[in-house]
């Protein structure tokens, strides 16, 4: 839906990469990926700022651009906004990142696959070849939950490739986000036998339930956070499958990769960036707001821009934040 009908609509187009880089990945997944790509109205794309929205945990950048009822899809919300003169025209790209354990972290994994290097090289060259968009100077990257994770974690790593980025509700504080769902992930392994059985039944369908949707999830952080080279699909757990105490070693590869964390390592990467938005609802219901406050606690002890906003929501249908993040990052790539 349109929320102003008369927008100028801009173009949605489709690119197939055939990734040279993504067989390298325990999981079977296909190697060709497709990526669309919104260009605004009345522009070819030339000399736009590029933005590339990472999709949430189970989403992809396709299920962005789909029809939505009683609200807007991305390019729809793009449109309105354009025309409303709140973000400068900008190319925005939907990357399909999408894997059998349910989603994508953004980072690279030796089960999951390459592909924090898939998107800052091939997937990169791809779209501003095409469209003539981006560049040094001119790329941002956002999302929600996992996605938001992701952008917060690129602008940390690939600072050299990113120079703005928004963080909708990301994943961070991983012993109040993910440790909570252990206990509930061991019963359901106990009672399916194993995590391949768990996973095979869970492929098999025909319907999935929220609960195995977390199971899901939580494998998924396994593979993409200590990955096991010899285990089915990469995955092992942090904990003792018995009595659910945390293995130190694994533990803490997984806390290796807590932006909370991170972040003390990547202070100088942070100050480079034109832009840094975070965000999180004040009633999240997986505990990210703390995580949120400590991640900007620290970033203004050390004196790193950003912006930080709280609102009152939970982690749910929470895309109108980026009628405020979208023209925060293309105005601080334009400078």
């Amino acid at each position: 839906m349109y929320a102003l009908p008369d927008s100028p609509q801009g173009t949605i187009h489709s690119l197939q990469i055939a990734s040279s880089l993504l067989g390298a990945n325990m999981l079977g997944d296909r190697t060709t990926r497709e990526v669309a790509v919104y260009v605004p109205n009345g522009h070819s794309g030339e000399g736009l700022p590029l933005l590339v929205d990472l999709a949430g945990f189970t989403g992809s950048g396709l299920g962005h651009i789909g029809w939505k009822n009683f609200g807007e899809n991305l390019p729809a919300r793009l449109d309105r906004l354009i025309h409303e003169g709140a973000l400068p025209p900008v190319v925005v790209a939907f990357p399909d990142c999408f894997t059998r354990l349910g989603g994508n972290q953004y980072i690279d994994s030796a089960a999951m696959g390459p592909w924090a290097t898939y998107l800052t090289t091939e997937m990169l060259e791809a779209v501003e070849s095409r469209f003539g968009c981006g560049g040094p100077g001119l790329r941002a990257c956002f999302g929600k939950s996992s996605g938001g994770y992701g952008s917060l974690v690129h602008g940390m790593l690939h600072a050299d490739v990113w120079s703005a980025v928004a963080c909708h509700s990301g994943d961070m504080a991983f012993e109040l986000c993910y440790l909570p769902d252990m206990p509930a992930t061991l019963r359901t392994l106990q009672k399916k036998g194993s995590i391949e059985d768990f996973v095979r039944g869970f492929e098999a369908g025909p319907k999935y339930s929220g609960s195995d949707m977390h199971v899901l999830m939580t494998l998924a952080m396994a593979a993409t956070y200590d990955p096991a080279p010899g285990a089915f699909c990469g995955i092992q757990l942090p904990v003792d499958p018995e009595t659910c105490e945390l293995i130190a070693e694994r533990w803490n590869t997984w806390l290796s990769w807590d932006p909370v964390r991170m972040m003390d390592r990547h202070v100088t990467a942070l100050k480079s960036l034109k832009g840094l938005w975070i965000d999180c609802g004040t009633f999240d219901q997986y505990n990210l707001l703390y995580g949120a406050r400590r991640l900007t606690r620290k970033l203004c002890d050390t004196k790193v821009p950003h912006v930080y906003e709280e609102f009152e929501d939970n982690h749910s249908g929470i895309d109108y934040r980026m009628d405020l993040s979208l023209p925060y990052l293309a105005k601080a790539l334009l400078g």
